[in-house]
């Protein structure tokens, strides 16, 4: 992230491999949005799911 410049963003479709694709101090760093993309990631999955049963 060093290398990015301070504007960079860390995402990641989860789970992280910690130690291996990032660092823990990056995960957990202000340039980490990987916790909130998964949460917004959980509402387009349950849309699918919804549209899928036919209950829309």
């Amino acid at each position: 992230m060093e290398a990015t410049g301070k504007t960079s963003l860390l995402m990641h479709c989860l789970p992280v491999e910690r130690g291996i694709e990032t660092t823990d101090s990056v995960v957990e760093s202000g340039a980490s949005i990987v916790f909130e993309q998964a949460g917004n990631r959980m509402h387009a999955q349950n849309a699918i799911l919804l549209k899928l049963s036919n209950k829309s």
